[in-house]
């Protein structure tokens, strides 16, 4: 029972991410010059306001809610089925800690931010990482060259039938 009211509070805090969502198709921010390491990866402008598609929730030793949102381009690969994904695909991870209710106990809510998660797709740039870029940011600015070095091997070992991408559209 538990366990349920944990899924229903991420996809409630989800869903109110998603309401009132503006499709926006930006690759790359025009005023952020914060690059990731290796891929040259930025935060787009605007991403709040993308569709969601999907919900999560990262266990231990993270403990995070996560939502992933995507741009006008994922957001049509997803309900059209098209993998892989197409040029110009772009899909952002916004995670938290999370943490109890105050006002309901039985349910997690987000906690402080952790990490905004940011791959482009470019198929031609990326080519020796499966066409995908890599962003990880933490309070907007890129993690390490260390830490940017994993994403694609993580990605290769678990997600490569699906062209490297975890997240499954949660119609």
């Amino acid at each position: 029972m538990r366990r349920n009211l944990v899924i229903a509070a991420v996809i409630t805090v989800s869903i109110a991410l998603a309401i009132g969502c503006v499709e926006i198709d930006i690759v790359r921010a025009q005023n952020n010059t914060e690059v990731s390491p290796i891929y040259g990866v930025t935060i787009p402008d605007d991403y709040r306001g993308w569709e969601l598609i999907a919900p999560a929730l990262e266990g231990d030793p993270l403990n995070e809610l996560r939502a992933v949102v995507g741009n006008t381009v994922a957001m049509d690969a997803y309900r059209n089925s098209t993998l892989p994904f197409p040029d110009g695909t772009v899909l952002v991870k916004l995670a938290w800690k999370r943490m109890q209710s105050a006002e309901f106990e039985p349910a997690s809510v987000p906690g402080a931010a952790t990490t905004v998660q940011v791959m482009v797709k470019d198929s031609k740039k990326y080519a020796s990482s499966g066409g995908w870029g890599f962003g990880r940011f933490i309070n907007g600015k890129p993690v390490d060259e260390a830490q940017h070095e994993t994403c694609f091997a993580c990605h290769e070992a678990r997600a490569q039938g699906h062209d490297y991408v975890f997240t499954r559209y949660a119609p």
